[in-house]
């Protein structure tokens, strides 16, 4: 088959769904990639995938501007002809559906996260369930990365039963993100945070929660790694984050292609998010072995088990986080350590990538009558 994958970033497919481009590729299916280019098509290249630039602009909702990336979407699957199209992320599954549609190819999309316009509720909300249930209403499979977004397409009716199918996140390699030990208890605790650092992540929660334990525990280090000034109207600019480091609350990392060394000098992975789809940083951490701390939102609590591989505090309120610290910290090294473990132990039973892959297979059978959807 003739596989097209469209995402808003190359990175993304690079970072996230390698696993699942080399397993298709293994099978004998010819990989594109459509998605606004970056540093990591050549790397999508040298692992044999073509890569097909797109032009658009991964802000919020503009009429004008989604109605020309669905043109040119609906071109591009006319001119490719290809026999199936992942897509991920939301501009590309709303926008790629209605053109697949159209073009008469057929389409399967991940719903990685539902963003900021479901996080503001309203109208923004109101529209972006208008535009998923034309977009989802005829697929033959739906991929969710979480059941709360599952269960909640499924109450407004945006996608039937027969529809919806749930995914681990997109799952972990276990070998290449294997166990660390946790750093030496006698060394000052590190809580980092990996995010694009967002507001909606809840970095100002994260930054206030470190202000309040720095207070009674002056040695304890707050580390940020993600890049600042994303192409998101809740971005948190360059100066800000530096008058945070001059202040001395938090550290600074700036960004890396591989957070594995980071994860493990720390203590604990915080990630205060307002709603995720599968926080790829607290399933990367888990794997890794180490404690977390996350919000009780859709995406965190399905990763994180309460009280056994991590904990999880309430949403946008910065002294919950700091009471949730303050509990990590209270605890002894060994508890640290089989906390750590029990992550590990949910990541080779819940999120192996080996089940992603199985599932795409199954979904791309299914498309050429080789098998059940």
């Amino acid at each position: 088959m003739h596989i097209l994958m469209t995402v808003n970033a190359a990175w993304n497919i690079w970072n996230f769904r390698r696993p699942l481009v080399e397993a298709l590729s293994s099978d004998g299916h010819q990989i594109t990639v459509l998605a606004p280019p970056d540093d990591t098509v050549v790397e999508l290249e040298r692992i044999g995938c073509r890569f097909r630039p797109l032009e658009m602009s991964v802000k919020g909702l503009n009429p004008v501007e989604d109605w020309k990336l669905q043109r040119r979407l609906k071109r591009i699957f006319r001119e490719e002809q290809p026999d199936a199209v992942l897509s991920f992320t939301i501009k590309n599954n709303i926008f790629g559906a209605r053109a697949a549609c159209a073009a008469g190819v057929p389409f399967i999309p991940n719903v990685t996260g539902l963003g900021t316009a479901f996080l503001s509720g309203g109208f923004l909300q109101t529209v972006a369930e208008q535009l998923y249930r034309r977009a989802f209403g005829k697929l033959p499979t739906v991929f969710f990365q979480n059941d709360d977004d599952r269960s909640l397409f499924l109450d407004r009716k945006l996608v039937r039963m027969d529809q919806a199918r749930l995914l681990p996140g997109s799952g972990i390699d276990l070998a290449r993100f294997a166990p660390v030990e946790m750093p030496s208890a006698d060394a000052p605790p590190v809580f980092l945070m990996i995010a694009r650092l967002l507001r909606d992540k809840g970095v100002i929660e994260f930054v206030e929660a470190a202000r309040q334990i720095k207070a009674g525990h002056p040695n304890a280090r707050f580390q940020l790694l993600g890049a600042t000034g994303s192409e998101n109207r809740t971005a948190i600019d360059t100066a800000t984050v530096e008058g945070w480091v001059a202040e001395g609350v938090v550290e600074y990392l700036g960004t890396t292609s591989d957070v594995r060394s980071a994860i493990a000098a720390a203590s604990c992975v915080v990630l205060p998010s307002y709603r995720e789809g599968a926080p790829r940083t607290l399933i990367e951490a888990a794997a890794i072995a180490r404690p977390l701390i996350a919000t009780d939102v859709p995406g965190c609590r399905a990763v994180v088990d309460h009280e056994a591989s991590g904990l999880l505090c309430e949403v946008r309120n910065a002294d919950r986080l700091a009471m949730a610290m303050e509990r990590f910290l209270a605890l002894s090294p060994q508890a640290r350590i089989e906390m750590g473990q029990a992550g590990r132990l949910k990541m080779e039973r819940e999120f192996d990538q080996a089940l992603v892959v199985a599932a795409y297979r199954k979904a791309l059978a299914a498309l050429t009558g080789g098998g059940q959807g």
